[in-house]
């Protein structure tokens, strides 16, 4: 054991094509080979300690789970069980997580769930239930989850930096949001941010993506982190970051604004894949720079022509969709998309909420009432859906109908051009001081008549945290302005 574990801790700290080439000698070399058969002969005799150690360097050094070896150690672990302590079961979770799924391992897997169960009590080491909570995994029944989570909690006091962290991706790992343990985790982790790698930056923010875990405090803190550092960081990693931030929704304004800088100072490194994630996070954060906005637009406008022999039909439609989120207009792009959709090219699917279908309406919904030709009409044409709103919309209706006193002094349920529908439509003065009745003001042309359209959005139509719309919502708020409407956003 003690030869197997000392080859081990040599062999991990290999690099990769080194480990492929020491691998390939500890395998072919006699001794090994000797070691492993003495190893078979004695797994019966050994002692437990002895017997999980070696189990775990065999599956670590990478011998086939197959063989006879390893599949009698696991056997003998299954026999052994009730004799192992709390530091060997921690040794044995580590093992199985790495290992596949066959019938021995299922086995022992069930055989330390109970044994874990019965154990958690008097388990008072946060590693050790670290460990068995990801040898549990998602799988893990609900109780014994929450059982886990109670034994963490208890010894939450002697939470260590290091083990905050894992803690995140071992919950993740589990597909289990606990508040009570990554509330005080991400307290640790803002005080010590300065020591987190880049690494972990990423698998933190993927973990509370995985966990819908939403701590705004946690995603400034690790924003401004990398603002303060971002001269250190590469541009690939700062795109790579403001994409998980995309994920959960997260604006981080300052360091938009930072790369947005870096963009337009030197544009060469925006590969093709970079290109369509910066678009993605832009458009999707609705993010525009608060300075060299235009020239912003026009650099990711000039990098797009340049990529435009790489794109697929479905990666062009993308990008100019990004650009028309953000209300900029990329001609060379747009008249390439469109001569692709007029060449059926583009192939669309006949369901209405297909993506591709929906992006394209939406490119050239873009094209008309984000062109520098458009004016506002004298009259929008206007239908009301339905008399009935949605439940979550009742107490809204109601609220309207105490303020204004009568039903016919606001529409519910319109439907405009272009595909647009709004919650509720108030008409008011040309001072906005006082509200008209609908019936007497739809032959009165625009120029008399103040309309307010009410859009009721989910929390996640905005930006985390905030009251900023996200860039489909920002789209149709600029979109009804153009065509004659003052609209109030309501979260």
């Amino acid at each position: 054991t003690n030869s197997l574990t000392m080859v081990w801790r040599l062999f991990k700290n290999l690099s990769e094509e080194q480990q492929r080439y020491e691998k390939q000698l500890i395998f072919e070399h006699p001794a090994f080979v000797n070691l492993c058969q003495q190893l078979l002969r004695d797994a019966r005799r050994m002692t437990r300690g002895d017997l999980v150690f070696s189990l775990h360097a065999l599956v670590n050094l990478g011998v086939p789970q197959n063989t006879l070896l390893v599949q009698t150690l696991v056997r003998v672990c299954q026999e052994k069980l009730n004799q192992l302590d709390n530091r060997c079961i921690s040794v044995l979770a580590t093992t199985l997580a790495r290992m596949d799924k066959d019938k021995n391992v299922s086995a022992l897997q069930a055989g330390l769930q109970l044994l874990v169960e019965q154990r958690i009590s008097s388990i008072r080491d946060i590693f050790i239930l670290q460990n068995l909570m990801k040898c549990l995994g998602k799988d893990a029944p609900v109780f014994l989850k929450k059982k886990l989570e109670m034994a963490v909690v208890r010894e939450i006091d002697g939470l260590t930096f290091p083990n905050a962290l894992r803690m995140f991706l071992v919950l993740a790992g589990m597909n289990y949001c606990s508040f009570p343990i990554l509330n005080p985790c991400s307290k640790m982790i803002q005080e010590n941010v300065h020591d987190i790698s880049f690494r972990q930056l990423i698998l933190i923010l993927e973990a509370c993506h995985t966990l819908l875990y939403r701590n705004v405090k946690l995603f400034s803190a690790l924003a401004d982190y990398v603002n303060s550092t971002a001269y250190l960081w590469d541009k690939r990693q700062i795109i790579l970051f403001l994409s998980a931030c995309e994920t959960l929704g997260f604006q981080p304004t300052e360091l938009l604004d930072i790369f947005a800088e870096k963009v337009t100072e030197d544009p060469d490194f925006l590969n093709l894949k970079n290109l369509l994630i910066v678009l993605r996070v832009y458009s999707r954060l609705n993010h525009v720079p608060r300075v060299q906005k235009h020239l912003f637009f026009e650099t990711l406008h000039s990098c797009l022509n340049k990529c435009l022999p790489q794109l697929s039909n479905t990666e062009l439609l993308k990008a100019v969709y990004a650009l028309g989120i953000l209300g900029y207009l990329p001609h060379h792009a747009l008249d390439e998309l469109l001569q692709k959709y007029s060449k059926d090219e583009l192939i669309l699917s006949d369901d209405p909420k297909d993506q591709n279908t929906v992006m394209l309406r939406c490119v050239k919904t873009c094209m008309e009432l984000d062109s520098p030709s458009f004016t506002k009409p004298a009259f929008v044409l206007a239908e009301n859906l339905s008399s009935l709103v949605s439940l979550n919309l009742r107490k809204a209706q109601e609220t309207l109908v105490q303020l204004l006193g009568d039903k016919n002094m606001f529409r519910q349920n319109v439907q405009l051009p272009y595909g647009y529908h709004i919650d509720f439509e108030i008409r008011m003065d040309s001072d906005r001081k006082k509200v008209l009745p609908i019936a007497a003001t739809d032959d009165h042309p625009d120029s008399c008549v103040q309309r307010l359209a009410f859009l009721f959005a989910p929390m996640s139509a905005f930006c985390l945290g905030t009251t900023h719309p996200q860039g489909k919502l920002a789209m149709k708020k600029r979109h009804l302005n153009k065509l004659g409407y003052h609209v109030i956003l309501v979260r």
